[in-house]
């Protein structure tokens, strides 16, 4: 794979449908890692940037660590209700 660098010469794409969506045949000096992109506008302009999370579930956790700890609003409610007792329907 080609190494991304900060800034590069603009080049034209070519466009196509796959589909029912629109994709862009992207050149090889521009190849992005992963196989998923996040996308979004600005103005005019689709930027499309590499998804960059974690690779395995040692990343994940390792990420998580780094949050706060969740706040009492973020917990669940009690519940007064009792739930539903079973019933004999034969």
């Amino acid at each position: 794979m080609t190494r991304m660098t900060t800034r590069s010469r603009s080049r034209v794409a070519r466009l196509f449908r796959n589909n029912r969506s629109q994709a862009v045949r992207i050149p090889a000096e521009f190849e992005l890692p992963g196989d998923r992109v996040l996308i979004h506008r600005e103005g005019r302009k689709l930027i499309i940037e590499p998804v960059g999370g974690p690779r395995s579930i040692t990343e994940l956790l390792a990420e998580w660590r780094k949050e706060e700890p969740l706040g009492s609003e973020d917990q669940f409610p009690e519940i007064s209700d009792l739930p539903v007792g079973p019933e004999d329907i034969l």
